[in-house]
């Protein structure tokens, strides 16, 4: 899919032994353990007692047929399941939620006889009990009739819809299977190390289509005028990764170099929209293909834009689901950031077909081999596919997105423990996603691209079609020159490994030294990361490790220690050194008497650095007089360390106010928005308190820093990728802020465009700016809506939501957050809070409308989903009083566990609070006097 603990360091192994059978000979997988048994539904005990299923019997193919009815909304089907008894047992357990079970029956070698159903609902388990025992070693089938009601949420087998334009209303039925909702379509195995087979059978309409993951092979007239499709059958995958639709979609379609076909489906009159996706599809998938040195195993590769969608996309097997955001796109209305975003999305579903499909992890534990590896090769790919969407201009957004959330003693190992849905729920983070791919990232850097490439190609060829844990990649990445992998490797390969071994230098280890293993275990079994403290002294350079964490309990940040591939670079040379820091302290020796030492070169390692003693004065002077001598990268990461380290009290704010002011010289996409990105939120905070005076002298500050920048651009969609992105950015926020020349010309592009009823052509760079403006009166607004009711173009849409959200008018702002979805969709929902919550005129709206509904909410987005954890953080993280605290305690404290009172993100929440309020009462008198000083008056009114 695309959208807290102490140290684990329990081996893997531990963590699959709940779902250990049993010795062989045991008729039952809980023989001798009944008074520890669960009650099943009609009062028996139930056949066993975890959550984890027994491995006593293995799936080995699914032969299913599903019968969805789109006018009364419910389907039935019929599974018949091969399996694979690994242990003599009398019962099979197997997953189902909210279905009717009917007819179930046993095929064995010796005939066809019932099998007794209990149900344990709390597991989502069934029983299928059998008289007989059946034997180790021997083949069995099961079958199952089954019915339900098409599932309202955004997840299992669901209802979705979509308008025309002429105002009918059509209904569709897709699937949303990842992580446990494949057993609310069908009876099955529903965890990832029982893959298995699939053959497919749809029933329909002939009004209708329908698409699964494998291409149709037949159509069979049915009795009453019905037909069913036959799909051919899978390659061996897990549950979570079966789709499929019953839609009236129309598709495009072209071929890759190497034979597969791709198409694009989307409701017929957005079909227009598909060109840029199918390019992308189709580079993206031959890019993979040679990348990874292993064909893509499926005849075709479907995208399919869904109206109803809860996450960015999903990676099933053959056909990946998108929201029509993140798959649709107008070369006249969408905007480079559409494009980037739109590519990004292709990019990343793709590499699951690789990365989480062909090479799975074991259990939900180490999701991040599949989604830290799918982010991480969103950069890769693109890099090389897309040069111009310059995509390194957004990489390190990701690591300070990922440590904003580590920073809390409420985060997570990157591998962690997890049992229940809510908590697998959880896992689909930022840490799972930006933290795996930030520390992927840095091991390429340590080990160079070319060794990481072998490795990883390594690690696919040698556990295709299988499940994995953390060791398996680390031993691939291990020793990646052994002859074994040059006898199959590519010749690039053969060539960096023979010239490895000819150049000493090449490297900055020796490789009989290095452990992958040791070092990556500190990354992704302890949770948060390292603030690496340096302190130059002549040529000694003494450095220091320990947890960054935002926190005023210093206990919290005891015991950790990480294995951290420093790297550096000084004023006396370009070059880049690297060293391995193990241990607690240490100490570097430099050549020579240099000015200033940058630490960590463009961000490539997952770690902040505070420059002790004159070190943050040397690094002030190099940014306020030459600020190119350092990457524009190296610049971000030190607007976002300096102002982190405020947070923690390691740095003064007038120190991170001074590095600021270099700021009026920035031009580069990254350092510019990290300025915005830490300078900002401090005014945000005053917004939530009664402090008019300091907050608009905040603003006049920071528009005066940016106001050569924002002067400098054109109302016009001119320049690269990186560059139309932050017009974009820079025209909204001198908008918004009312800094005179934008807020004439938006004001002015506004009234044209209203003038002209919405035909006129305005700039897409500059639509965001010219909205927002034009939201804030009511004749203004309700033009906006009209034209949101009404258009079919995404991105635009979009748009009008975003600035619909930001206007002053609170009436609107209360229909903004509608549970019907009549006209916009209920999917679009939790955005929309979480915007009207940024609002400073609705702040409080967001959180009253989060507590009164919340548990529609939780219903219809899924208890522990990312979009309930965004809502939550989102609509909450910028208060910074004791009075705001204790209402959201008050409110998440009254939950039960069914409603989601051990959700992660409630204690982030309360973090995020706690320190806002920490930095107000630490730093707003140091703000107060350094504006003063600095004779920012309120130039925002």
């Amino acid at each position: 899919i695309f959208f807290l603990s102490c140290i684990s360091t329990l081996p893997v192994l531990l963590l699959l032994l709940v779902s250990t059978p049993l010795t062989s000979g045991a008729q039952l997988p809980n023989q001798g353990q009944d008074k520890d048994l669960p009650i099943a539904t009609n009062g028996e005990p139930f056949p066993w007692g975890r959550m984890r299923l027994p491995t006593t019997v293995f799936p080995l193919h699914y032969d299913l047929t599903i019968h969805p009815n789109l006018t009364t909304l419910d389907f039935t089907g019929v599974v018949r399941i091969q399996l694979d008894v690994r242990e003599d047992t009398s019962a099979i357990i197997l997953h189902a939620k909210h279905m009717q079970i009917s007819n179930v029956l046993l095929l064995a070698p010796e005939g066809v006889r019932p099998l007794r159903l209990l149900e344990y609902p709390r597991f989502h388990q069934l029983g299928l009990l059998s008289d007989s025992v059946l034997i180790k070693g021997r083949k069995y089938e099961v079958q199952l009739e089954f019915a339900a009601n098409l599932s309202d949420s955004f997840h299992g087998f669901y209802k979705s819809s979509y308008r025309t334009s002429s105002g009918e209303v059509r209904v569709l039925a897709s699937t949303q299977f990842e992580a446990t909702f494949a057993r609310g379509a069908f009876p099955c195995f529903d965890e990832p190390a029982f893959k298995a087979n699939f053959t497919i059978q749809i029933i329909r309409e002939p009004r209708h289509i329908a698409i699964s993951n494998m291409p149709k092979l037949k159509t069979v007239e049915l009795p009453g005028g019905l037909l069913e499709d036959h799909f051919d059958t899978t390659v061996k995958m897990s549950t979570y990764l079966v789709a499929y639709i019953v839609s009236d979609f129309l598709s495009v379609s072209r071929t890759t170099q190497h034979g597969v076909k791709i198409s694009i489906y989307a409701v017929p009159e957005k079909i227009d929209q598909t060109a840029f996706a199918l390019d992308a599809a189709v580079k993206l998938l031959d890019f993979y293909d040679d990348y990874f040195d292993i064909p893509y195993p499926l005849p075709k590769q479907d995208l399919a834009a869904i109206p109803d969608f809860q996450s960015g996309a999903m990676e099933n097997w053959g056909l990946t689901t998108y929201r029509e955001t993140g798959l649709l796109f107008d070369p006249d209305k969408s905007s480079a950031s559409d494009k980037l975003g739109i590519t990004k999305v292709i990019a990343h579903e793709l590499a699951h077909q690789w990365f989480g499909n062909l090479v799975t992890m074991e259990w939900w534990n180490d999701l991040w081999l599949n989604e830290g590896f799918a982010k991480f090769m969103e950069f890769i790919s693109l890099d090389i596919t897309y040069p111009e969407l310059h995509v390194d201009d957004f990489f390190l957004e990701k690591c300070f997105e990922a440590m904003e959330v580590d920073s809390l003693s409420s985060s997570h190992p990157v591998s962690t423990p997890v049992e229940n849905p809510t908590q697998i729920q959880e896992m689909f983070d930022d840490v799972s996603y930006d933290k795996g791919a930030c520390i992927l990232n840095m091991l390429r850097d340590f080990l160079t691209p070319e060794a990481f490439e072998i490795g990883i190609i390594r690690y696919l060829k040698r556990y295709s079609y299988q499940n994995t844990v953390n060791s398996h990649l680390w031993e691939s990445l291990t020793n990646v020159c052994s002859s074994d992998d040059l006898d199959e490797g590519r010749m690039e390969h053969k060539e960096f490994c023979s010239k490895r071994d000819l150049d000493s230098g090449a490297s900055w280890y020796s490789g009989d030294e290095l452990d992958v293993k040791a070092i990556m275990d500190t990354w992704t079994l302890q949770e948060g990361f390292p603030l690496v403290t340096v302190e130059v002294r002549g040529r000694e350079v003494r450095l220091s490790q320990e947890r960054y964490l935002k926190t005023d309990d210093p206990s919290l940040t005891e015991g950790f220690l990480w294995q951290i591939p420093l790297t550096y670079m000084t004023s006396a040379s370009n070059t880049i050194h690297r060293f391995l820091l193990k241990t607690k302290t240490d100490v570097l020796y430099l050549p020579e008497d240099v000015d200033w030492v940058k630490f960590n070169v463009d961000m490539s390692g997952f770690y902040m650095v505070h420059y002790a003693g004159e070190g943050w004065n040397s690094i002030i002077k190099v940014l306020q007089h030459n600020h190119t001598a350092l990457t524009s990268n190296d610049r971000a990461s030190l607007i976002h360390n300096v102002f982190q380290l405020v947070s923690i009290g390691k740095v003064k704010l007038d120190t991170a106010l001074e590095l600021s002011l270099y700021l009026s010289r920035e031009t580069e996409i990254m350092a510019v928005t990290q300025g915005f990105g830490e300078l900002v939120p401090l005014y945000k905070l005053m917004e939530k308190r009664d402090m008019a005076a300091l907050e608009n002298q905040m603003k006049g500050y920071i528009v005066d820093l940016f106001r050569g920048l924002i002067d400098k651009q054109e109302w016009s969609d001119s320049g690269s990728v990186s560059e139309r992105v932050l017009r974009s950015y820079l025209l909204l926020f001198g908008s918004v802020r009312n800094y005179p020349p934008c807020l004439t010309k938006a004001t002015q592009l506004f009234k044209q465009w209203k003038d002209s009823d919405g035909n006129m052509s305005l700039p897409v760079d500059v639509t965001m700016a010219v909205f927002m403006i034009g939201a804030r009166t009511p004749e203004g607004w309700d033009f906006l809506f009209e034209k949101y009711r009404s258009s079919l173009q995404m991105s635009l849409k979009s748009r009008f939501k975003a600035a619909m959200a930001y206007s002053p008018l609170q009436d609107k702002l209360k229909w903004c957050q509608s549970l019907h979805g009549e006209v916009m969709k209920t999917q679009d929902l939790p955005g929309v809070v979480v915007s009207v919550s940024k609002n400073p005129h609705g702040y409080k709206l967001g959180w009253d409308f989060l507590r009164a509904n919340w548990n529609t909410l939780i219903k219809k987005f899924d208890l522990g989903s990312s979009t309930i954890s965004h809502m939550v953080t989102g609509v909450t993280n910028q208060y910074s009083t004791k009075e705001m605290l204790d209402e959201v305690r008050s409110f998440f404290g009254s939950l039960t566990e069914e409603t989601g009172s051990g959700m992660r993100c409630i204690q982030q929440a309360y973090e995020t609070i706690e320190d806002n309020i920490r930095w107000m009462d630490n730093n707003l008198p140091l703000l107060q006097a350094w504006l003063d000083k600095h004779n920012y008056c309120i130039l925002d009114k």
